[in-house]
């Protein structure tokens, strides 16, 4: 599934693996394009599987013309080994029945190379939200049982709010209570194959309405950079501004370009 851009494979061991679901706003994946392009992350590979729509473009990261032509395709795999991370952006939707195995050969990849913990970033739609959940923070986070002895004291002194189980059934008042992400894409199957093959994996989530998601997703790079600290505000000073986040070129036509002069 994992075809290396050079001739030798890059040794995973120990990594964290952060990656996104193709969720509501596409949130995940702008929070990835955030983290990629601030840390100016390589890529190291892709991913090579029938379970995607493809596509191809150009470089969307890139900082000059000479590296603008350079191809990019519906998912590929980032890496910054100084701070042992390793990072899947996807790019385009699943076909359809198709999510499910490309969720087992992930995971399988991901035991295969033995990363240290996966990290998914995903949303959720805010209108599904109940009355506690609407009066709370928009962020909420699920933990693995492999996960959770690692790092639950961490997440605890953050005062982190984890996902709430809802009704399996939300018109029957006396269904069984579980864990559903509408909205989520692949975050619950990740996250229940997760816990079934004992994966250490962390959910990070923001409810969130489609439209302009940019505040979403860095909302939620700095929900993340709470707990890795991916990166270090300048000063300790807590009136200082916003950690710099460097916004990727490709965003420039996230709405398409301008409305054509011949208009007016």
């Amino acid at each position: 599934m994992f075809v290396p851009c050079g001739e030798s494979v890059c040794d995973l061991a120990g990594f964290t693996f952060l990656m996104p679901a193709v969720s509501v706003g596409n949130v995940g994946q702008l929070a990835i394009d955030l983290i990629i392009s601030t840390l100016n992350m390589c890529k190291i590979g892709y991913f090579y599987t029938d379970c995607l729509v493809p596509m191809v473009g150009n470089n969307p990261y890139a900082t000059s013309e000479k590296n603008s032509t350079e191809l990019s395709t519906n998912a590929e795999v980032y890496s910054l080994p100084s701070k042992k991370l390793v990072v899947l952006q996807l790019r385009s939707i699943f076909i359809k029945y198709k999510s499910k195995p490309f969720c087992e050969k992930l995971l399988s990849w991901v035991k295969s190379s033995n990363l240290a913990k996966v990290i998914v970033l995903s949303s959720s739609h805010s209108y599904h939200r109940n009355d506690l959940q609407l009066r709370s923070t928009p962020f909420r986070y699920l933990l693995t049982p492999s996960l959770q002895k690692s790092v639950q004291n961490k997440i605890k002194s953050l005062n982190w709010a984890e996902m709430e189980k809802s009704p399996c059934i939300p018109e029957i008042s006396d269904s069984e209570y579980c864990i559903r992400i509408p909205g989520g894409g692949i975050t619950k199957t990740l996250y229940d194959e997760s816990c079934s093959k004992e994966i250490p994996m962390a959910v990070l989530l923001k409810f969130v309405s489609e439209g302009d998601n940019i505040p979403d997703a860095l909302g939620l790079v700095e929900y993340l950079n709470e707990w890795l600290q991916i990166i270090k505000p300048h000063s300790d000073d807590p009136t200082a501004s916003a950690l710099p986040w460097k916004i990727p070129s490709s965003w420039r036509l996230l709405f398409g370009s301008g409305l054509p002069p011949a208009l007016f």
